[in-house]
């Protein structure tokens, strides 16, 4: 579709405003079309869609791979410590739209090393694969009491936050929690459903959540892709006086 040649924002800047929306709301997915695309898309010169790239380029949004084209630049999703928030929450704090996908809910006897952290020897279990502007950014594995597993599996899992669906759904109050983050390798299974190489380094979370009354909430363990996910957390040193 042309651009409006009335408006007097200068072309390249309205193609920039264009493609930049277009890679938000998913539309464009890895890469973005070829010079000569958008040429003939929106009606431009050359000149206009080299300036409107080069300034994405430079805004982080895309990079260049010679031989291969313009591709989107992965934005890191920021999930500060110190705030019990969901993935949900933390996506859209970045200004993406965050999404999700259950690809696996059922009771499980859980194993020993996870039964220890949770007290309980069968929980329902649930497992998403988490999105940001419909990329796949990491994969989250839940596992629930039973009777609150049962009251969650009758929402739409691939709509809603599990945080939201517990305090304001099913009424659990005050949660707090406990995580740890390292860096580590992927199961195969688990890569596979992100498209990675399993050799590559993740974050791996583990978080497990309790109520007012200290009773256990949830556990749950994810993975992330390190090229899209970061924690961040703000430190103060205290000095004697």
């Amino acid at each position: 579709m042309p651009l409006n040649y009335t408006n007097s924002i200068p072309l390249h800047v309205q193609l920039k405003e264009e493609i930049e929306q277009k890679i938000f709301s998913g539309t464009y997915y890895e890469k973005i079309p070829s010079e000569r695309e958008l040429m003939e898309e929106y009606h431009v010169s050359r000149s206009t869609v080299r300036e409107a790239v080069r300034q994405l380029v430079l805004d982080g949004v895309l990079k260049k791979k010679p031989g291969k084209g313009t591709f989107i630049a992965p934005k890191s999703i920021d999930d500060w410590l110190g705030n019990l928030s969901s993935t949900s929450e933390t996506i859209v704090r970045m200004g993406m739209i965050p999404g999700a996908r259950l690809v696996e809910s059922k009771i499980v006897n859980v194993e020993a090393q996870i039964g220890n952290k949770i007290g309980l020897e069968k929980a329902y279990f649930f497992k998403r694969i988490r999105y940001a502007n419909n990329s796949p950014i990491g994969i989250e594995s839940h596992y629930y009491p039973i009777e609150i597993g049962k009251k969650l599996i009758e929402f739409d899992l691939n709509k809603e936050s599990f945080y939201e669906l517990l305090e304001n759904k099913i009424g659990i109050k005050a949660l707090s929690a406990e995580q740890v983050i390292k860096a580590g390798k992927m199961p195969k299974s688990q890569a596979k459903l992100l498209n990675l190489n399993h050799s590559i380094d993740v974050l791996i979370a583990e978080r497990r959540l309790t109520d007012i009354n200290g009773n256990f909430v949830e556990y749950e363990n994810a993975f992330y892709r390190s090229d899209m996910y970061s924690f961040k957390i703000n430190l103060s040193r205290k000095f004697n006086h």
